[in-house]
């Protein structure tokens, strides 16, 4: 069904799934389209980062700044605009058939002091359309991806996606990196008993970073090199620990294993767990309780 009961012409129908990592609300559009199509895009409030992901027809979709007027940047694969809060875009397209895209809104100014990034003002203030970075383009597709993953991980994993978006979008010349910066033993400390402790629950990145007094993206690299693992895949894998624990010594059916440790049902349970451990859970508490 279309979220809007008055559609542009020719747009036959536009459907749009919402989340919000890190304050950012991301959304994952889907046009169906019928010949030429012209309307505003998002909310002139925030300012907003525009991804195509896919587009079908012969047509090519643009990003405008007015709607009579042709971007003047030539198409390019997986192209994307940056629009700051206040500037109308416009998208159009002459003859697409069907368009997926992602729309990332934001303050960037609250961004920016969330995540601790040190940027230029102009990045922040200058609009720019049609642009490519493959880095970009690929953690957004791993955004869209989890859009509506119902699992408690997914929260850790798409905070992470949208710091190292934004990092990326801010601070696009290249820093070096001195060495792998780990963790205290008390910061990592303190990491693990936190999630242990919130087992299976969602958990912030935020509010892991704010514990050890660093950013967002400093502390998301320290922690993989301090565990192997980012902090999502943490989190997942103590779960699935916990379920092996209850697979073991409790006689609880796989739908209760899943709820328990925070998976939307046996489905999803043993699909996770098998790629995790290589057997599903029904044959590892076989194979363990002969």
């Amino acid at each position: 069904m279309s979220d809007h009961p008055e559609l542009p012409e020719n747009l036959l129908n536009f459907t749009r799934k919402s989340r919000i990592w890190n304050s950012v609300r991301v959304d994952l559009v889907e046009y169906d389209c019928a010949g030429r199509v012209v309307h505003e895009i998002g909310n002139k409030e925030d300012t907003r980062l525009g991804v195509i992901l896919d587009e079908i027809g012969r047509g090519r979709c643009e990003p405008r700044l007015a709607a009579d007027k042709p971007c003047p940047v030539a198409y390019k694969p997986r192209h994307m605009h940056f629009a700051p809060a206040g500037l109308p875009v416009w998208g159009y397209t002459d003859d697409s058939r069907f368009v997926r895209a992602v729309n990332l809104n934001f303050d960037a100014g609250a961004l920016h002091e969330r995540l601790q990034i040190a940027h230029e003002g102009r990045t922040a203030s200058e609009p720019r359309m049609r642009f490519t970075d493959d880095r970009i383009w690929a953690l957004v597709k791993l955004l869209a991806d989890v859009v509506d993953d119902p699992d408690p991980s997914a929260q850790l994993y798409g905070d992470s996606l949208v710091a190292a978006i934004a990092a990326r979008l801010f601070t696009p010349r290249p820093t070096v990196q001195k060495g792998r910066t780990r963790l205290s033993p008390l910061q990592l400390r303190d990491a693990i008993e936190y999630m242990n402790a919130r087992l299976p629950t969602r958990v912030d990145l935020e509010t892991l970073a704010a514990l050890a007094g660093l950013s967002q993206s400093h502390y998301s690299r320290a922690f993989k090199a301090s565990t192997g693992l980012a902090p999502y895949q943490w989190q997942l894998q103590a779960r699935v620990e916990t379920a092996k624990n209850l697979l073991f010594h409790t006689r609880g059916s796989l739908e209760d294993v899943a709820s328990a440790t925070g998976f939307a049902d046996a489905v999803h349970f043993g699909r996770t767990f098998r790629r995790m451990t290589g057997a599903t859970p029904a044959v590892w508490r076989a194979d363990r309780l002969r």
